[in-house]
């Protein structure tokens, strides 16, 4: 019984770690984007600071840290870049540094899980 309850904390713990992760697949296709991203020119200007991290075990939780992987099926996320930020879900800017990645309007938050 006691090793069941072990196995089935690291199941969860693992299930958490990959469900919260931020591999993201930019598609051509509007239709086939879960969420619609404009990327503002100002931070002020983002729901969003996102930070692209250079290995996928970096983007971890939701938290502005992603990780672009080349092919859909390896993503947690669908998004389309649109041209206007009246066509977006979400208002990203990129950052230089992770330091400075992060949610700025966490009513959007939702989004990204």
């Amino acid at each position: 019984m006691f090793l069941k309850g072990i196995f089935l904390k690291i199941v969860w713990m693992l299930g958490s770690y990959i469900a919260f992760s931020q591999a993201v697949f930019s598609t051509d296709y509007n239709s086939q984007a879960e969420v619609k991203v404009y990327v503002v020119d100002y931070a002020s200007q983002a729901d969003l600071k996102v930070f692209k991290v250079d290995y996928p075990s970096q983007a971890k939780d939701n938290k502005g840290l992603w990780y672009f992987v080349e092919y859909k099926s390896h993503s947690d996320k669908t998004i389309f870049f649109v041209e206007y930020p009246s066509q977006a879900d979400l208002l990203i800017y990129f950052v230089d540094y992770k330091s400075q990645a992060g949610w700025k309007n966490k009513k959007l938050i939702h989004l990204m899980y």
